[in-house]
This record gives C-alpha cells, sequence and structure tokens, in this order.
C-alpha cells in the first residue's frame, strides 16, 4: 500500500525469526565509532556464534581494509542465507513503533515505514518532498553503493524528521492497544528498546492522514511563510544510506527495458525511521572534527592566512585547560569561535566578521583547502568531546570543538538556507544512534 502524495509506503518488514537473541542481532549504525576498533573488535566477540546484523553491514572503520571486495561478498551471502534459512520472517505489511530508552534520555520514539526515492533530491537547491539537511559526500557513496547494489534486502540506519510540533503523526499511536513485537536491552550502553505492531488499517490510514495535513500545500505555506514547494521530510542521521539508496535506484530506471514495470520495483522505496523534531527525547549534538597526521603549528600558520585573506581576521588563544578554552568559546554574528585540543595542548580560535552563519561553516571552509593542500592528513568526524579529548591529544593530531545547532530552527534553516555543511548535526551522542535491526526486501 502506497500514499504516493506523501511518499509513503507500508513496507512488509522483516524481523529475525522467534528465539533468536534480540541483544545480539542488533548493533550501532556503522558509521559510528569510525576510529575506534576496539568497538566493533568487542562487537565481534559479543556477537559471535549468533545470527546478528553485524554480519550484514560493512563498518566504516573497516572500509580501508585490503579485504573491502571480499567482506561485501560475504555479508551478501550472509543476506542470501539468513533468507534461505528462515533467520529472517517478512511479517504483514504495517509500520513497527519504537520507543527508545538510552543513557542520555527516558524515551525517543519513531516509526519504522518506507520512503518513495522518487520524491527524494539531495542536489542543492531541490525543492523535494524529502531533503537532505547537510550537503551530501559523493566520495562516500561508492563503498555503500557496492554493499546494496547485489542485496537481496536493506536494513536502515536512517532516521528521517517532520515538524510535527502538535504530535499528530507518531505520539497517538502509543495511546493504542499495540502487539509487542520485541522488547530489550541493547549492546555496548545502547539503552533499551522496545516495538510494537502497527498493521491496523485505521491506525495506518490514520498516520497518512496526520502527514498528508502537514503536507498541505497552504498550511505548509502559511507555517514557514514561504511560497517553495512542501518538504515534508527531512534527512536525520543516515543521510548517505539514503543517497546510496537513491542512486542504486536511479542505476535500477536506466536499465530498465520496461520503464513502466519498473516504478513497482521494491528498491523504489527505502526503510527509515520516522522521528517528529519536537520529540522531548531528540537532542541535537554537535559533531566534532579531528585531524590525524597534521603538522600543527603549521595548521595554525594556514589558518591564520586562509581567514586574512577572506578579510576575516584569525586568531589563536593558548589556553591552560580544556575548561578554560570551553569558558571563552563563544560566537555572535560578528566573530565565531570554537575550542580545540593541539597534540594535548589546548586553545581557542577566533575568526572576526565571519562569512557563514554557523560557526561549523566557518571551520569547514578552511579544512576543505586544508585537506586538499595536505593530502597525508586525514579528517575524522567525532561524536562526544571525550573522544575529541582522546584523539586530539595524540601526537600530530587535533581536535575541534564544535557547538550544537537548536533541534527547533532546522527546518526552517533548510527551507529558506538549503542544506548545511555536511556533518554539522547529530541526533544524540555515539551510543544513542539507530541500531540495525528491521530489514526488507528490495530485490
Amino acid at each position: 500500500m502506497t500514499f504516493d502524495r506523501i511518499g509513503l509506503q507500508v513496507p512488509q518488514i522483516l524481523l529475525p525469526k522467534p528465539g533468536t537473541d534480540m541483544q545480539r542481532w542488533a548493533v550501532i549504525a556503522c558509521d559510528q565509532y569510525t576510529s575506534d576498533r576496539n568497538y566493533w573488535q568487542r562487537l565481534e566477540q559479543q556477537t559471535k556464534g549468533a545470527i546478528s546484523t553485524l554480519n550484514l553491514i560493512f563498518p566504516e572503520v573497516n572500509l580501508e581494509d585490503d579485504d573491502a571486495e571480499q567482506r561485501i561478498e560475504k555479508i551478501n551471502a550472509n543476506m542470501e542465507n539468513y533468507l534461505a534459512d528462515g533467520s529472517l520472517v517478512e511479517q504483514p505489511a504495517g509500520f513497527i513503533l519504537l520507543d527508545r530508552k538510552t543513557a542520555h534520555v527516558d524515551s525517543r520514539k519513531g516509526l519504522i515505514l518506507a520512503l518513495d526515492l522518487e520524491q527524494y533530491d539531495y542536489n542543492k537547491g531541490a525543492q523535494s518532498l524529502i531533503r537532505a539537511t547537510e550537503g551530501t559526500i559523493l566520495d562516500r557513496l561508492p563503498p555503500r553503493i557496492k554493499v546494496r547494489r547485489n542485496a537481496p534486502i536493506e536494513l536502515p540506519h536512517i532516521m528521517v524528521l517532520i515538524d510535527d510540533p502538535k504530535r499528530t503523526v507518531i505520539e497517538p499511536l502509543f495511546e493504542e492497544k499495540l502487539e509487542t513485537v520485541y522488547d530489550f536491552e541493547l549492546l555496548e550502553n545502547g539503552g533499551h528498546l522496545t516495538g510494537y505492531r502497527v498493521d491496523n488499517p485505521q491506525l495506518i490510514a490514520q498516520v497518512a492522514s496526520a502527514l498528508e495535513a502537514l503536507a498541505d500545500p497552504q498550511a505548509y505555506r502559511d507555517k514557514y511563510q514561504v511560497d517553495d514547494e512542501v518538504m515534508l521530510y527531512a534527512m536525520g542521521d543516515g543521510n548517505h544510506s539514503f543517497a546510496t539508496a537513491k542512486a542504486i535506484w536511479e542505476q535500477l530506471k536506466e536499465e530498465a527495458d520496461d520503464k513502466v514495470a519498473i516504478m513497482d520495483h521494491p528498491a523504489r522505496f527505502a526503510l527509515v525511521e520516522l522521528v517528529n523534531v519536537h520529540d522531548s527525547g531528540l537532542e541535537f549534538e554537535a559533531i566534532h572534527r579531528v585531524l590525524f597526521a597534521v603538522n600543527n603549528a603549521n595548521m595554525l600558520t594556514e589558518m591564520e592566512r586562509f581567514f586574512s585573506q577572506r578579510g576575516t581576521p584569525f586568531s589563536f588563544v593558548p589556553c591552560d585547560s580544556l575548561a578554560d578554552a570551553e569558558q571563552q568559546a563563544t560566537s555572535t554574528d560578528k566573530q565565531h569561535s570554537f575550542h580545540c585540543v593541539l597534540a594535548g595542548k589546548f586553545g581557542l580560535c577566533c575568526i572576526d566578521q565571519p562569512e557563514y552563519t554557523l560557526v561549523v561553516a566557518t571551520l569547514q571552509a578552511f579544512l576543505d583547502q586544508y585537506l586538499a593542500n595536505n593530502p597525508q592528513t586525514r579528517i575524522d568526524y567525532i561524536h562526544g568531546n571525550q573522544s575529541v579529548t582522546d584523539l586530539g591529544s595524540q601526537d600530530d593530531c587535533a581536535g575541534f570543538y564544535l557547538p550544537a545547532i537548536s533541534k527547533h530552527d532546522l527546518f526552517k534553516t533548510i527551507i529558506l538556507d538549503g542544506a548545511l555543511p555536511r556533518k554539522t548535526f547529530s541526533m544524540g551522542e555515539a551510543d544513542e544512534k539507530r541500531f540495525y535491526l528491521e530489514c526488507r526486501k528490495i530485490k
């Protein structure tokens, strides 16, 4: 069942067979702990001998390993085996309602459904129903495309946001008596996850009707004071996974002999978790930057030159401690400041008369040029201050701490200004990220 006007499909979800150890089945998104091999090695030990989504994903920490092609082949083979041996069981068409407790919040609510890739465009200036919130890094797509191209199933860590201040879409479902389909503790401080089946036609219609009301063109234009096309869905987490699904779908359409029949292909849709940006359990966290193999003295010199050439003078202030640097890091329209740790020494970077609205955009503009001129230096995007401090305290490393943006400004900012700089915000801390669990056939 599909609702074309709101880009919604009621999916047939695959869940692990009854009796599965759900704690060992579900693992965190592949783009987390990308500089922490120990985390992923612990998962391998914890899930050893069990059916697990760890066997179905390619952790980004391993992307540069020599066995990438063999790993992808094994992932696809594992998917085929899980389908063939009954490890995955197809459920009646419907949604899954989620309630996630983490170490940081008591409850974060979500709804698993499928969205139409025909109504998604990640390009700059897009006016599509589903839009990217951050710049899409195209060179991050090829390894993901390799995994998905021959995959018989998808399993998402994608979280998509709706702007529903009156809580009309997801929250009313918690007032219903629903069947519990899973209820368990997640690994590695992931919290507790409960899922409920939503397959009653009246409740499905209720969800669709509420989304249609949010997508009403006149209501939308009155709400945001714009004349643009409606944006109902904004990418939260997993933008590159959603973009990968889009790329595969476009390839399938291009290669299809029957251009009409292909439109019913299951790969036209992608499974996601829908989250209300106004959910009290949803917090936006900053995504920090860490550089590896960097000459910090040279970098500061280059930073001063970069900003001075733009007429936005740069200054660096050494600080005695992280707390001292944090206390001094205040930004206004006329100055951006952010604290850093350079091989264990803390400091404050200040830029006067910045070109950009967001601090992250100011820093990223420099980092893009610096990395292009210094190919030996590698960047990683890090969640959590402590991880930045730990990594930035190593020799030849630098860590930059960035402020979080307000979640309540997200939709209007995207509508008015377009996609934000890449890796601008994170929906919660690293251990709050979505865990792989539900699957869906895409072939």
